[in-house]
């Protein structure tokens, strides 16, 4: 009995997620269409605090939680040639659907050609996006990646320098065997599982969170920006819905019908991640519901932070269409050749860029010059990033919980039905 009311707590926790998106999206509306210029700034600027304190809430879980399941994880799996060869098969999977990803929407940007009869002139002079990509080359990403300070990178929520530290630090303790490392194992074991309680009382907020985000948007933009970017936004959730459906039917192949429950079980995260725009936001949840699904704690633990990195199939998608999209808007034709070197370029751009703000933005800023397309495109862009943003951060959960289930089940932890629970 227990353990219904648990399930129906859960889904319950849905159903609010859902009520409170409409509610935003209606609330929103009404204000955009009846309240004064000041009211909407005002309105927009105040109801955002419950958003960004619930984002704060989140990351204050982040970098505890990333460094203590990705130790524990590591220091379980024993010998490094266990680690190499789990993290081997992630980064393969991580670069193969990046691919497909990129493939997908350039191949949805080229059918829809969203940007053609935009027509629009070369700017003479360059434009400010207000976006900072002077340091996105490989030598400044390559020195980002090691982090001068843990308790830097911590309080900074830099997933990639809290995953390398703790890889790092997980090997270290591992190679000095279980007889060493189980205190530090059991240890930060209890930190994880408080980490994990604690963002069960912060998903309480999540709801009200998700209400402010949509309300504050709409009331500002209007339903209007919608309509008026109907065909770009149509065709990339068409390239989104396509990926999506590419990676439940690859992990279809490796977990069979079982798929369809890990689908199931993610569906919290990410509604959480597409409503807040977030996949960070999603991670503790993620990685409770994939335990729950029956994925190896170890597994789990050291390929979902790693894929919070380099698995961004989402941004992919964005890239690759987006990028194609400003080149049309200005009547720019690239060849074969150039298409291909732009989409591996936005590929390794794209790695370790989690927790950077408009981080796809960045990219596209960063990249699209040097194949002579004006950076001023992205302004055409930045007035609906948001309802893209939730696309992507959406995908990007959905595709590293495959990722790891699919991981975990090669590796011999086969998924068990999931039991009721039976306390809270």
């Amino acid at each position: 009995m227990i353990g219904v009311i648990f399930v129906e707590t859960k889904n319950k926790l849905t159903l609010f997620i859902v009520i409170f998106m409409l509610a935003g999206i209606i609330s929103g509306a009404i204000i955009h269409s009846y309240a004064s210029s000041d009211t909407i700034q005002s309105w927009a600027g105040n109801i955002t605090l419950f958003t960004d304190l619930f984002l704060r809430l989140i990351k204050m879980v982040i970098a505890p939680l990333v460094f203590s399941t990705l130790t524990v994880g590591i220091m379980r799996l024993g010998e490094t040639a266990t680690i190499g060869r789990v993290g081997g098969k992630a980064m393969i999977w991580f670069i193969i659907s990046s691919i497909f990803s990129i493939l997908v929407g350039l191949f949805i940007v080229t059918i829809f050609h969203p940007g053609s009869g935009l027509n629009l002139a070369i700017p003479k002079e360059s434009v400010d996006t207000g976006l900072a990509v002077s340091g996105m080359n490989l030598k400044a990403f390559l020195s980002h990646t090691i982090p001068t300070s843990i308790t830097e990178a911590m309080a900074s929520n830099e997933i990639l320098q809290i995953v390398v530290f703790s890889l790092f630090f997980g090997i270290a303790g591992a190679s000095l065997g279980e007889k060493f490392n189980a205190p530090l194992v059991a240890s930060l074991s209890v930190v994880s599982h408080i980490m994990l309680k604690m963002t069960g009382y912060v998903m309480y907020v999540a709801p009200l969170a998700i209400f402010a985000a949509i309300s504050s948007v709409i009331a500002t933009q209007g339903l209007g920006i919608l309509l008026n970017y109907a065909s770009f936004i149509g065709g990339y959730y068409v390239a989104i819905m396509l990926t999506s459906v590419m990676l439940l039917s690859v992990g279809y192949i490796v977990l069979k019908k079982e798929v369809f429950r890990l689908l199931n079980m993610l569906k919290d995260p990410v509604l959480v991640a597409f409503t807040t725009s977030s996949s960070e936001a999603a991670y503790p949840k993620t990685l409770e519901q994939l335990e729950k699904f029956g994925c190896s704690r170890n597994i789990a633990s050291f390929v979902l932070p790693i894929g919070y990195s380099f698995n961004l199939v989402g941004s992919m998608v964005y890239c690759s269409f987006a990028s194609v999209f400003i080149a049309q808007a200005y009547n720019i034709h690239l060849n074969f050749t150039e298409t291909t070197m732009m989409m591996l370029t936005l590929m390794l751009a794209s790695k370790g860029i989690a927790g950077v703000p408009r981080s796809a933005l960045v990219v596209l800023a960063a990249t699209i010059p040097s194949f002579n397309i004006p950076v001023a495109g992205i302004l055409l862009l930045m007035g609906i990033d948001h309802f893209l943003d939730m696309g992507r951060s959406a995908i990007n959960v959905l595709g590293n919980g495959i990722a790891t289930a699919m991981l975990s089940k090669n590796e011999g932890s086969e998924p068990e039905s999931v039991k009721l629970q039976t306390e809270f």
